[in-house]
């Protein structure tokens, strides 16, 4: 039973991440005018990374009893994700209010770089079931 919710939780994980980073950003870019999406997508992410926080921990104390691999990994996406949410974050905001745009395309590309690893790693898990 423990071990189908591992699976559930990491299946929702990854299916969230990549709904949020290949379907809500870009149709709020689509559907709004640029200023208004970036302020939307700002005050998303705190509730995205929470999202992507809390579950990959779930996840995490799921695997516990069953694989030591995806134990840490989902732990690692958890903690990592923290330091996005609490540190990458507001730098990229501040950047963004300080129109620092090259800072802000570094920084936001760094956000990219991680959250796409996350879904990478994410996906890997699953596949791993198969």
């Amino acid at each position: 039973m423990i071990l189908s919710f591992a699976v559930l939780s990491s299946a929702l994980l990854f299916g969230g991440m990549t709904l949020y980073s290949f379907g809500f950003a870009a149709f709020l870019f689509a559907a709004l005018p640029a200023q208004t999406a970036g302020a939307t997508l700002r005050r998303a992410f705190p509730w995205f990374y929470g999202f992507v926080i809390v579950t990959a921990a779930v996840a995490a104390l799921l695997w516990w009893s069953h694989d030591t691999r995806f134990t840490v990994l989902m732990g690692v996406v958890a903690a990592t994700t923290v330091l996005v949410r609490q540190i990458l974050m507001p730098a990229i905001n501040r950047a963004t209010d300080a129109g620092q745009r090259r800072r802000f395309k570094w920084l936001h590309g760094l956000s990219v770089v991680v959250t796409l690893g996350h879904i990478a790693a994410t996906g890997w898990l699953l596949t791993q079931l198969v």
